[in-house]
């Protein structure tokens, strides 16, 4: 397996309700590395592992300069950890992965669909990117699962791309089963419930717990070829409980990525 890059992008400029996310990835560190826990994922894989290399952050003011900056370490064989930044990022991220990887597939874990064809006017709003995403063909599959905000144009949208969105209400583990080809893994933190995750700008009740969240992970049956996790807000955040999941959570998927 290709080692793993971890690298942060500190980019907030297509959030509709509240900015925030673009100064997460640094305080995701902070957590990480924190006295007050260990390296070590749950399989007993430590982020100290060689075969991961953290190369900081990125502030970016061009949005499509993400792309770019992705790009250059997949140039370099690696497979990527990506710490945000609002959720517009993984659409640029997605355009880098197309160039290198054929049939992609995607698990995408939100409390929200993410399918508007623009929201306020703007196609590229971190309310659209799966909408760009499967119109530019960039993934052959995209599964969703925890959503509980659809609406009737999201509906449409689901239908006409051929996304396999689960509400909520309707999950099952067993969905997991059905992964055969290796993912890209992209995790909206607001997935989660408030109640575990309050450093979001949206809260949205009924999510997942952070138990469920990791056991996902751990039941991913195939290889994660990327990852990102994202929309962390540290303005909502309660003395950092968000910022120490984001950081479990990046451990755990971390682990799993090289288990």
């Amino acid at each position: 397996m290709n080692p793993i890059t971890v690298l942060g992008i500190c980019y907030d400029q297509k959030s509709s309700f509240l900015q925030g996310p673009a100064s997460a990835p640094a305080l995701i560190r902070k957590s990480l590395h924190s006295g007050a826990s260990n390296y070590y994922a749950e399989n007993g894989v430590s982020f100290e592992n060689d075969a991961i290399k953290d190369i900081g952050d990125f502030t970016v003011e061009e949005y499509f300069h993400i792309e770019k900056i992705v790009l250059d370490q997949l140039e370099k064989g690696q497979r990527l950890l990506t710490l945000g930044g609002d959720h517009s990022i993984t659409f640029p991220i997605l355009k880098a992965y197309a160039q290198h990887y054929t049939d992609i597939q995607i698990l995408h874990i939100d409390a929200h669909a993410d399918l508007y064809h623009d929201f306020e006017g703007d196609p590229y709003s971190h309310a659209c990117p799966f909408a760009r995403i499967m119109e530019s063909k960039l993934a052959t599959r995209l599964v969703q699962v925890g959503i509980r905000t659809l609406n009737p144009h999201q509906q449409e949208q689901s239908k006409k791309y051929g996304v396999e969105t689960i509400e909520m209400k309707d999950f099952d583990m067993q969905i997991l089963q059905t992964l055969t080809k290796p993912i890209y893994l992209s995790l909206d933190l607001d997935g989660i419930d408030p109640a575990f995750a309050p450093g979001v700008s949206h809260h949205e009740p009924g999510g997942f717990s952070t138990r469920q969240v990791i056991d996902i992970i751990q039941s991913i049956p195939i290889p994660i070829i990327g990852a990102d996790i994202v929309e962390y807000n540290p303005t909502r955040d309660v003395q950092g409980i968000t910022a120490a999941l984001a950081a479990k959570l990046l451990k755990e998927i971390a682990g799993k990525m090289l288990g």
